[in-house]
Formats: structure tokens, C-alpha cells, sequence
């Protein structure tokens, strides 16, 4: 079926929505590491031991990549502006309770409610802008902006969580949310409008729902295990097997059943995949750094954690030129993959780099070089990945596709926690071993350089890690500039290829 291209006249509070969508984004991507550094501060004061504390973390992040696929199709279903705010405010009632939160059950809970209502709220946003710009030009402007954001607000997080902790207190990392979630469902109520009959009203499919969050769980969750109990202990290897079967089950459903949660149309076309699995990868990489360099400035250099925080902000604003500045203005002029693989061979580059860090090495010589062409490469990279990943799918599947995205930076950001800090841990433990005869400068400098060692052999990992991603985002993407073109190349239910206008109708 064939139509004519999209003539409807552009929505005029379109930059104004992109204002509160992407604040809506800030708002969950912060959420990933404010958190981490008010831990220690809600640890003590609410009496949560060691061996639970981790709960704080996982909680959010088993409820938020479990139900991500789900919370795109209920966007689909529902409508994306419906969905968004509701997602804002859950997400704004959960950090409320958990800022108010007495006791350990209390802060376990709202921090699964808020990974709930994250993952209806990340999915929604993403889609709703990926119906809202259709402007080859204006599509990458607005992508540059919301990659950005989704690159760089973990490591605003990281400063803004340092600087509520130190000079107000581990509370204010939860209250911090409510006014972004408030001023964004203002914004989602007289702003954002959504095109009419991008709905998918299919009957939710339930099976899909169970065999998806199930698998997703075990996999984030198998882990988050592997972490804490070691990658060959039963449970670990158990929640893997678990994962696999449950996620080909669903696999195996969603190829047969009438109205799938996820249509392998939207993953099976060769440019979205690629896109996928490449973000996945990168993400794994940006992951072991954040945590190794957060764990190299504090506890070997010793700064505190609003330090810290500044000292990543760097890469921070790197991130947005090289989302902004380079990508947005070259995504219509070169293919994604262009821009995609030198961004992550860049950011491949700049761990390596990284990899030369010593217990006494200086900020401006070695952490900071690294950090900026890691910012630059990633931000490159980032924004046609992201347009990519939504362009081409019909509108009713907005969502979805959407989720796809949230859902490979999820895994992602749990393999490389995982994975990179197990390998830091073996090399540091197989260092200290291999050095203690020969200690010089007593046991607290033989420490040190334990964890460097460890470190910089976990960032070599991320080096090849952030290879591979360029080398799948060079070979497996062969797409042409996303949203050069006016129409939108969308996969019909056979497999074909159909033009498809987005409707006319805004609401």
C-alpha cells in the first residue's frame, strides 16, 4: 500500500515539546547515578546492611529493563502523550516516597516503583519525539539535543548527586525529581501534541508480556549476580540459562502470535539491528569508565564527590558538541554509519588513553585528553544512532522501537558494570598477590596500585568492547542519512516495504 508523502504543516510548539521531552529524559538518566552517590549516606542512615545494600541500585534497574519492552507497547496502545504522563507522574509519587522513606522496605520499593514508571515514561518520550520532528534538518537538531542528554546526564548525575549529598542531604537525590516531574507534566499538558492514528490497538499480548519481562529480569539480574557471587556460582549461571530460554520462548511467540509485543519487523531490518547492538555495545564501555574513573578520582586521588562530579563535566560538554555540533549537522549529509563508527572508534581511542592512568598520574595530563574525545566520539555517534533506531517504523510501533533503544542501553549498562568491575576485581586481586613480597611503600600504596592495575586492565576490555561497536555500526548499517528523505520507509506486516505519511491530525 502505497501513500503520499507527509504534507501536514509542522507542529508549531514543536521545540517547546522537545523542552520538556528532554527534560522528562534528563530526569531518568540522572536517576541511573544520582542514586549511587547519596548510597552511602542512605545506607547508614537507614540501617541497610552491606549484603542488601546493592538493593538500592538493582531494585530500579531489575523493574526498569524488565518492563521496557512493555512500557513501549502500552505507549503504543495508549497514546504516547498518555503514557509520558502518566510515567512522569509515577516517577515524581515514587521519588517522593523514597526521599520520605523510613526504613529499608520503603526505599526497595519506591525505587522498583521508580524503574515502573521509568519504563513507561523513557520509551514515550523517545517515540513521541520521533513522531514530532519529520524535517530531515530539524530531526537532527532535535536528536542532537535528546543524544545528549541520554549520553551525558549520567555524569551530571554524578556531580549533582555529590553536590545534594555534601551540602544538603541523601533525600534531596529523590525530592531533586519532582520539580523536573512537575514542570514536564505541564509542559505534556498544554505543549506536547501527538499525531493522530499512530495508535497500535491490537490486544496487548499477554504471553509476550510474561516471557519478556521474565527474561529481561533474569538477564539483568544474572548480572547483577555474577558481580556479587562470581560468574561460575549456580544462581548466576541458573538466572542465564533462565534468561535464554525465556527470551527465545518469546522470541518463538512473537513470530507467531497475531499482534506481537515486539514485531520482528522493527528488529529484523538490518540498519535498526545493527543500530541496536552497536548502542549496546558502547554503552557497555561508557559504563566501565564512569564507574572506574568515579572509583579512581575517590578512593586513589581522593576527591570528594562533588569533584568528581566536576570533573567529569568535561566530557559532559564534549558530549554535547559532538552531538549538537558535529552530528546534528552532518547526519544529513552522511550516512549514519559515517558518523556512528568513527564516533566509537574515537571513543575507543580515548580508553585507550585512559588505560595509561597510575596512582599519581595528574587530571589535566592523562583523565582529561581521554575524557573529551571520549565525549566528542560518543556524542558523534549517539545522535544518528538514536534517530536511526526509530526512523522507518511505522507509527504504531513508535514505541516499541523506542524501548528497543532504552532496553540495549539497559542491558548494556548491566553487562559492563558486571562484567568490567569482575575483570577489575581478578586483575587487582591477582596484582596484590603477585606483589606483596615486593611492597616498597607499605600496604596502603601496594592497595593503590592494586586498583589501578585493575582498573586500567578493565578499560582495555572497554577499548576492544567500543572496537567491535564500531566495526558492527560500519558493517552491518548501510542505511542512507536518517530523515533525509521526506517520506518514511516502514516494514508492512508481510516483511514489504510501504511509504508511509504520518498522519495530519495532531492532538
Amino acid at each position: 500500500m502505497s501513500q503520499t508523502a507527509d504534507t501536514r504543516l509542522p507542529d508549531p510548539r514543536r521545540w517547546k515539546a522537545l523542552v520538556f521531552i528532554s527534560l522528562a529524559q534528563l530526569m531518568v538518566v540522572l536517576d541511573a547515578t544520582i542514586v549511587n552517590i547519596a548510597l552511602p549516606s542512605a545506607q547508614h542512615d537507614l540501617g541497610i546492611s552491606d549484603a542488601n545494600k546493592q538493593w538500592v541500585i538493582t531494585a530500579y534497574a531489575l523493574a526498569f529493563g524488565g518492563l521496557l519492552l512493555f512500557g513501549g507497547r502500552v505507549a503504543d496502545l495508549w497514546g504516547r502523550k498518555r503514557t509520558f504522563t502518566l510515567g512522569l507522574i509515577g516517577f515524581a509519587l515514587a521519588s517522593a516516597v523514597g526521599g520520605a522513606a523510613g526504613n529499608q522496605a520503603m526505599l526497595l520499593s519506591a525505587r522498583a516503583a521508580q524503574g515502573l514508571f521509568g519504563a513507561l515514561l523513557a520509551p514515550s518520550a523517545l517515540s513521541l519525539l520521533a513522531v514530532t520532528f519529520t524535517d530531515a534538518k530539524e530531526r537532527a537538531k532535535a536528536f542532537g539535543v535528546f543524544g545528549a542528554i541520554a549520553g551525558g546526564g549520567g555524569a551530571v548525575g554524578l556531580l549533582l548527586g555529590g553536590v545534594l549529598t555534601e551540602y544538603l542531604n541523601w533525600r534531596w537525590t529523590f525530592f531533586a525529581n519532582i520539580p523536573f516531574a512537575a514542570i514536564a507534566v505541564l509542559g505534556a499538558y498544554f505543549v506536547i501534541r501527538e499525531p493522530e492514528g499512530g495508535r497500535n490497538s491490537s490486544p496487548l499480548d499477554i504471553p509476550g508480556v510474561i516471557l519478556s519481562t521474565l527474561g529481561l529480569v533474569s538477564l539483568v539480574y544474572g548480572f547483577t549476580r555474577a558481580e556479587t557471587n562470581g560468574w561460575s556460582s549456580a544462581s548466576t549461571i541458573g538466572l542465564f540459562v533462565a534468561s535464554g530460554v525465556l527470551l527465545a520462548a518469546f522470541a518463538l511467540v512473537e513470530s507467531r502470535v497475531k499482534a506481537p509485543l515486539l514485531p520482528m519487523r522493527v528488529v529484523t531490518e538490518r540498519n535498526r539491528g545493527g543500530t541496536y547492538l552497536s548502542l549496546g555495545l558502547a554503552i557497555i564501555g561508557l559504563f566501565g569508565v564512569f564507574l572506574f574513573l568515579t572509583y579512581y578520582l575517590q578512593i586513589v586521588q581522593g576527591y570528594s564527590a562533588v569533584k568528581t562530579g566536576l570533573a567529569f563535566l568535561p566530557m559532559v560538554t564534549a558530549f554535547v558538541v559532538g552531538s549538537t555540533q558535529i552530528g546534528a549537522r552532518l547526519v544529513t549529509r552522511l550516512p549514519a554509519r559515517a558518523l556512528m563508527a568513527p564516533g566509537f572508534a574515537a571513543a575507543a581511542v580515548a580508553m585507550l588513553l585512559l588505560t595509561r592512568i597510575q596512582v599519581g598520574s595528574s587530571y589535566a595530563g592523562v583523565i582529561l585528553p581521554g575524557l573529551i574525545l571520549l565525549g566528542l566520539g560518543l556524542g558523534t555517534a549517539f545522535m544518528p544512532a538514536l534517530s536511526l533506531a526509530t526512523q522507518g517504523v511505522q507509527p504504531r510501533d513508535a514505541g516499541v522501537a523506542s524501548a528497543m533503544v532504552n532496553t540495549s542501553q539497559q542491558v548494556g549498562g548491566a553487562i559492563g558494570t558486571a562484567l568490567l568491575n569482575t575483570i577489575a576485581a581478578s586483575a587487582t586481586t591477582s596484582y596484590l598477590a603477585a606483589h606483596t613480597a615486593a611492597a616498597a611503600g607499605g600496604q596502603k600504596l601496594l592497595q593503590a596500585q592494586g586498583l589501578v592495575h585493575g582498573y586500567s586492565h578493565a578499560i582495555w576490555w572497554a577499548v576492544g568492547i567500543e572496537a567491535v561497536a564500531s566495526l558492527i555500526a560500519l558493517t552491518a548499517i548501510n542505511g542512507g542519512r536518517p530523515g533525509a528523505a521526506g517520506t518514511k520507509l516502514a516494514s508492512s506486516e508481510d516483511g514489504a516495504e510501504e511509504e508511509t505519511a504520518l498522519p495530519a491530525v495532531m492532538h
